[in-house]
């Protein structure tokens, strides 16, 4: 079992950064691939990022490739996603998930889940 909190939401103009950071429990923690995905009002969850147990794969959607970066730190048991030049469109509640598996760009393949936190670009 897997627990999962986010934090580092919040608001911010167009262009701006943020760092969310995702801390999950437990001893087995680093042994999961995780995941971000985020979810606007009236769409789907969609995904983000992932990365692989020891941080050396990530994924990205097309969408934030070269704005957004995942990384690790296993000894913190803590997941990042660093958002640079953040646009209107990046608004949404960002979840961090993990997988009993591999990496995937599919929220089905992930089996836990973190409460989220609100990320809010102005124009």
């Amino acid at each position: 079992q897997v627990q999962l909190v986010e934090s580092g939401g919040g608001l911010v103009q167009a262009g701006g950064s943020l760092r969310l950071s995702c801390a999950g429990s437990g001893r087995t923690f680093i042994t999961y691939p995780l995941g971000w995905f985020r979810q606007a009002p009236g769409k789907e969850r969609e995904f983000v990022a992932a990365i692989n147990w020891s941080g050396g794969s990530t994924y990205y959607a097309d969408s934030v490739k070269g704005r957004f970066t995942i990384s690790r730190d296993n000894a913190k048991n803590t997941v990042y996603l660093q958002m640079n030049s953040l646009k209107p469109e990046d608004t949404a509640v960002y979840y961090c998930a993990a997988s009993r598996t591999a990496p995937s760009r599919s929220l089905h393949d992930y089996d836990y889940w973190g409460q989220g936190t609100q990320v809010t670009v102005s124009p």
